[in-house]
């Protein structure tokens, strides 16, 4: 009855601070007398709803962006995301959880997405990035890449073993998910994508143009889970010695530098001329991996993150660059829509003036005093960047800039990692499949 009581004041209540209508004033005098959990429900019910609403209805998967200002390039309203998606399964447990929709409607979709993952198409078991929803086909993401993304896949993998850990122990029908659940799970031939026995593993393969795309994945950047998932397969399993050579470099991952008085832990150098990168590096492998107590050889898993957040906090308090707005309310960059298309925002000389707010929304676990100073700003002081499925993707005060657009990856990680900073469900659902386990400690991870 509590979570019921709960769900409709939240819709009541963004229902009313998000139409069109008169009364700015009023509404904003409202949420700032809200409390910091009422906020917390507020966002986290908005940004589930993208993928519970806003999912594209034939494949129940999540849309790769939704723009409500109906303006959509290549016509491409149909396209489904797998990392999005993988994301948006776990943001369906939190709308569970929630009490923002039953069990039963959780399973309900969940059965779909599942079907139409097993009837997709698939490359040695990876799926592509993008699959047309209606269909199942292929949507190439670019010319080559038209066939398996390793990565996407990983992501997707993350979310489906942390959906059947909540399911485990369900009734007959939720047993035959998490069933099909493995099934999927297990048909993911991660070792084939070390193009035939090479010690790191490679983001794409495509049966038109073989490995030509040529993205082996090493040092440090969103890509952690792929490697643990890849050692954790009970079928097609990695050996350790790609993970240590071919992610970690032979150990030149761990090369150490100081920013803003914070320690790096790992090298950020291989992707940037500055010492950090962007904020979902932190958010994308952890929204089932708790980084908690998570060490290996090479870092303390919390520090990197929490100190990664941090150095975001304090550069935009720092505002090198003098761009309007930066400062403790106003934080976080990311990859996200900008002022001229699509940019990896981060410190230096990739901060364009352009702040996304699930840089530090994403980030309450590891800066919860400092993400909720954001997150009131965003209800309180500026609810036009605000719509009906939570903060729009990007703003910039400088240039005068923000579209009411979403992007199913940059939304995903909200509600998940805001419930972990809550609960740790998702955290404690992953961390407790056995695979995953056996994974960590095959590379050397405590945990």
């Amino acid at each position: 009855m509590k979570k019921i009581v709960a769900y409709l004041f939240i819709t009541l209540f963004a229902g009313m601070l998000f139409t069109s209508c008169d009364g700015n004033q009023k509404k904003t005098e409202t949420a700032k007398n809200l409390s910091d959990n009422t906020l917390l429900d507020t966002i986290q019910y908005q940004t589930f709803q993208y993928f519970w609403e806003g999912a594209e209805p034939v494949s129940g998967m999540a849309r790769e962006r939704i723009h409500l200002d109906g303006i959509y390039p290549q016509n491409d309203q149909d396209v489904v995301t797998l990392g999005g998606s993988g994301f948006g399964v776990m943001a369906i447990l939190v709308g569970i959880e929630r009490g923002f929709i039953t069990r039963e409607q959780g399973v309900e979709r969940f059965r779909k997405i599942v079907d139409f993952l097993a009837a997709a198409d698939r490359f040695h078991g990876a799926w592509p990035h993008w699959l047309d929803g209606p269909t199942g086909k292929v949507k190439p993401f670019s010319r080559k890449d038209d066939g398996g993304d390793l990565v996407e896949t990983a992501f997707m993998i993350q979310g489906l073993l942390t959906v059947a850990g909540y399911f485990e122990n369900g009734n007959e029908a939720e047993q035959q998910l998490v069933a099909d659940i493995d099934k999927l799970w297990r048909e993911v031939e991660w070792n084939w994508y070390t193009k035939g026995g090479e010690e790191v593993l490679y983001w794409h393969w495509s049966p038109n143009y073989g490995w030509e795309m040529n993205f082996p994945v090493g040092g440090y950047n969103e890509c952690l889970i792929m490697y643990i998932l890849a050692a954790a397969s009970p079928t097609y399993p990695i050996e350790p010695s790609v993970y240590h050579k071919g992610w970690a470099r032979d150990g030149e991952i761990a090369n150490d530098t100081v920013y803003y008085g914070l320690n790096t832990v790992l090298d950020f150098y291989e992707h940037s001329d500055d010492p950090t990168g962007p904020l979902f590096w932190a958010h994308y492998s952890y929204l089932g991996l708790n980084p908690k107590g998570l060490s290996d050889q090479y870092a303390d898993y919390w520090m990197l993150n929490r100190n990664h957040a941090l150095i975001h906090y304090k550069y935009a308090l720092d505002n090198p660059k003098g761009f309007e707005g930066y400062g403790e309310k106003q934080w976080g960059l990311t990859s996200s829509y900008s002022t001229n298309g699509y940019a990896g925002h981060h410190p230096g000389d990739a901060d364009l003036g352009v702040i996304s707010p699930t840089a530090a929304l994403s980030s309450f676990p590891y800066t919860p005093t400092e993400s909720m100073q954001f997150l009131r700003y965003l209800y309180t002081e500026a609810d036009s960047l605000v719509g009906k499925y939570g903060p729009y993707d990007a703003y910039s005060n400088t240039s005068k800039w923000y579209l009411p657009r979403y992007l199913a990856i940059d939304q995903g990680p909200i509600p998940v990692m805001i419930e972990n900073y809550r609960s740790g469900l998702l955290w404690n659902l992953f961390m407790q499949n056995e695979d995953v386990k056996r994974g960590l400690e095959q590379l050397g991870f405590q945990f």
